[in-house]
């Protein structure tokens, strides 16, 4: 399932979404620009390592990513969950949320995978945190979904609740699935999107919102 949007009011764009998006797609390019015997390097420097940790890894992985699929997804689940939430709950707020998220989903990352030397890399988990908020604001908001049935394609309108509990339910069995395999190349930091979302759930709690939209 694809989300395309939300069917919530919106009267602004969203400033540090768009910034955050804008400096995603820059890092990315100054990650692909690298030369072909220095990749590697930047990518270790800049990914979050759980065997050898620096804190400002925390951060900077955020901002790397495994391809432009990777990176082009994990934008438009940015744009059709955090946009709406930025206007709830003002832009300075957002913005220390949505660091607060990937930083803790990081920790949770490194914590399910201590010792490993796989690189964690990506801007999943701080946006698994904010699906995990506007789960919490906007439950009930139906989001326009692309579904895929063999070799049918169609839309559906699905309550936000299912759609994100179910995105979950993938991230939180796959993770247990996987336990104890993170060292294959490859892998998907599962982990990493569970943290995130539960500390978007609990951690939406601390932030006012200071609008709310009809939908």
């Amino acid at each position: 399932m694809i989300p395309l949007r939300a069917l919530l009011h919106r009267t602004s764009l969203p400033p540090v979404v768009l910034c955050v998006i804008l400096a995603n797609f820059l890092c990315f390019l100054v990650e692909i620009s690298q030369p072909a015997y220095l990749e590697s390097s930047f990518i270790r420097h800049y990914a979050l390592i759980p065997d050898r940790l620096q804190l400002s890894t925390l951060v900077t992985y955020m901002f790397l990513h495994g391809g432009w699929f990777h990176l082009i997804g994990n934008m438009w689940f940015l744009w059709v969950f955090g946009s709406h939430l930025e206007n709830a709950i003002g832009s300075a707020r957002f913005a220390l949320f949505y660091f607060v998220c990937g930083i803790t989903s990081g920790l949770v990352q490194t914590l399910t995978s201590l010792g490993s030397a796989v690189p964690t890399l990506g801007a999943s988990g701080a946006i698994a945190g904010v699906m995990g908020a506007f789960l919490v604001l906007y439950p009930r908001v139906r989001v326009v979904t692309l579904i895929f049935i063999i070799f049918f394609v169609t839309t559906v309108e699905i309550p936000a609740w299912f759609m994100l509990l179910y995105w979950f339910a993938i991230q939180l069995i796959s993770g247990l699935y996987s336990a104890g395999r993170f060292n294959d190349a490859g892998g998907v930091a599962w982990f990493a999107h569970v943290g995130g979302f539960l500390a978007g759930i609990f951690l939406v709690r601390l932030f006012p919102v200071s609008r709310r939209f009809t939908f």
